[in-house]
């Protein structure tokens, strides 16, 4: 058997195993309110497909010269439910000095009842890139800033179009008038709802990220349409 670890199958089974689905039973997505359910065709192929808890996490990964070069230790989904990368961490002992990687799924294949990743070693493995877990707080942080530049440029926008309508002509100022409106409605609009977000705690901030993202989305649009 050689096969490549198909990421559709991985997210399959670690979508559906994870949501306890079994046979043709239901279940519904935790935070959601669409249910599942999984029909015999397809709870065929997944008894068939790979067991993550069997075959990847806490297996050892050889290259092609059957020489060890590190172990999984985790799987990473993307945010389209596609799992992207198998986390291989080489060298240490019980975690102590393990060095973390991630390899794309397309590049770990089962031979002979081994996970072997060609044409590496583990030097080479352990000289690619740390891996390492981003936090809440980083990517709450990171979407503040990402909002904060966007209000930031639509205020600079503000500013700029009211003394362009200042010097202009009538009918150029009207048009500018009414840009000016929309501007400001959609920034005070994404400014209030930052502003819900910040004063959260931080737990609960993804709560209010559809409602920022969503008004960030229409200050742009406003930025972009305003007369330069």
């Amino acid at each position: 058997m050689n096969n490549t670890l198909s990421r559709s199958t991985l997210a399959t089974l670690i979508l559906f195993g994870a949501l306890g689905i079994a046979g043709s039973a239901s279940a519904q997505v935790a935070g959601g309110t669409t249910t599942t359910g999984v029909t015999i065709t397809e709870s065929t192929q997944l008894a068939l497909g790979w067991s993550v808890k069997k075959t990847l996490l806490g297996k050892t990964v050889y290259n092609d010269a059957g020489q060890k070069v590190g172990k999984v230790e985790d799987l990473i989904i993307s945010p389209d439910k596609s799992v992207s990368y198998v986390i291989v961490g080489a060298g240490g002992f019980v975690g102590i000095g393990r060095h973390d990687v991630a390899i794309p799924v397309t590049q770990i294949q089962e031979q002979g009842g081994k996970l072997v990743m060609a044409g590496v070693t583990k030097d080479s493995v352990k000289a690619m890139p740390q891996f390492t877990y981003a936090t809440d707080t980083a990517r709450r942080d990171q979407f503040v800033a990402a909002a904060d530049k966007d209000i930031a440029m639509g205020k600079a926008k503000v500013v700029d179009l009211e003394k362009r309508a200042g010097a202009a002509t009538t009918e150029a100022k009207a048009k500018m008038d009414l840009q000016l409106a929309a501007l400001r409605g959609d920034l005070k609009s994404a400014e209030t709802k930052l502003t819900e977000m910040k004063k959260a705690t931080a737990a609960r901030w993804k709560e209010f990220e559809t409602g920022v993202s969503t008004a960030t989305a229409r200050l742009r649009k406003s930025i972009d349409t305003a007369t330069g």
